[in-house]
């Protein structure tokens, strides 16, 4: 089954911020998917990089890499910023912080801190909050908070989605 490349994809405005609380939930829960996922694998294949892709430990890595541009998406979207901070779409900062160096304990618990803030910093917001919106720079579209929370779920399941394909190689 081939997965849609991630700078493929679109996203559907959510009108309903009722439907948070259930993002919420999911984006809490993506720690313990990783770790469930790479909890019984050969330690080998953490490292291992196929067809020039990253490997599993570089996925995980690039999951913690990127929580600063989430939560500097809330700030932009709270202090009334008409434009989302972009994303450096090359990923520099993945390729070049050796993910497969770091101890695998070190990268979940990077990420499981970053996220328990992320969801922190969201649980936070004022209704008045949750509806300010603020252009995507790429997609070109308005996002609201709950926008954001779904791309960023979406995001993590496309590179959660990875990491099984890799651990079934």
């Amino acid at each position: 089954m081939k997965r849609t490349e991630w700078f493929k994809r679109t996203f559907p405005v959510i009108e309903d911020n009722g439907l948070l609380p259930t993002i919420i939930e999911r984006l809490s829960g993506t720690p313990a998917r990783v770790e469930e996922i790479i909890g019984t694998l050969d330690p080998d294949l953490l490292t291992l990089k196929q067809e020039g892709k990253w490997s599993i430990k570089e996925e995980i890595g690039h999951l913690g890499d990127l929580e600063p541009l989430w939560y500097g998406r809330i700030d932009d979207l709270v202090n009334g910023g008409t434009e989302l901070r972009a994303a450096d779409l090359t990923n520099q900062t993945t390729h070049t912080a050796d993910h497969n160096s770091a101890k695998t304990v070190t990268l979940l618990q990077r990420f499981r801190e970053q996220r328990k803030a992320f969801v922190n910093k969201l649980l936070a917001l004022t209704d008045e909050q949750l509806e300010r919106s603020a252009l995507h720079p790429r997609l070109k579209t308005p996002m609201r908070i709950i926008d954001l929370a779904y791309f960023v779920a979406e995001h993590d399941d496309h590179h959660l989605a990875r990491v099984r394909e890799i651990a079934r190689w």
